[in-house]
């Protein structure tokens, strides 16, 4: 059974098997000066193309002198045999990391390749930011304040003074400068739009020609 496991599962240095060897180890399986156990591990090695040190030393340790051959005339002409190790195991944690990681890269090569045919995304969108949205109320409030003073005004001179007119042509004012801030919005908001749209027949024609 120790035969077995030496030659299924080797540990330890390893020499390479020669005529010199296959020689002793074809004398030691029939020596009965040793061990079966021995004479089955000299049996079961002698076929090997590799041997167990170990068990080559102890065949040599309980052979007769006069039987076995010198260590060194032994061993001459042989070669160690080094096994290269396993490749470790990955385990599942780290094999799934490794494949998001290389997800993720893909991605990015993708994006890089890309690049030049996908239409830039536009964030020109009206009061996309807080910063525009006070800007914008502050503005509309000046310009109907300026309305107002503007239509007040022009009316005191027209009708002397009257307060009654003199309000309603503030009114006016006020009414007029929240319309003329509402049609530039709207021409505002308008020419942006041909844009992205410029933007994305340009991307889109690239594409045809890269085709």
């Amino acid at each position: 059974m120790a035969g077995d496991e030496d030659i299924s599962n080797p540990k330890g240095l390893m020499i390479a098997n020669n005529e010199i060897i296959k020689s002793f180890l074809s004398s030691a399986k029939s020596d009965l000066n040793l061990t079966d156990e021995l004479r089955q591990i000299a049996s079961n090695l002698l076929s090997q193309p590799s041997i167990p040190y170990k068990s080559l030393r102890n065949i040599w340790s309980e052979s007769l002198p006069s039987t076995r051959p010198d260590l060194l005339h032994l061993f001459s002409g042989s070669n160690f045999v080094f096994s290269s190790p396993k490749p470790r195991e990955k385990s599942k944690e780290l094999q799934e990391r490794l494949k998001k990681l290389s997800d993720l890269a893909e991605r990015r090569e993708y994006k890089e390749l890309v690049k030049d045919i996908t239409p830039v995304e536009q964030t020109d969108e009206p009061f996309s930011s807080y910063k525009d949205q006070v800007g914008f109320g502050l503005h509309v409030a000046v310009t109907m304040f300026t309305g107002y003073l503007v239509g007040y005004a022009a009316f005191r001179a027209l009708f002397n003074h009257n307060p009654v007119m003199n309000a309603a042509g503030g009114i006016l004012g006020l009414v007029f400068a929240m319309l003329l801030e509402t049609l530039l919005f709207i021409i505002k908001s308008s020419s942006k739009r041909p844009v992205s749209s410029s933007l994305a027949s340009s991307s889109a024609s690239k594409l045809k020609k890269g085709q």
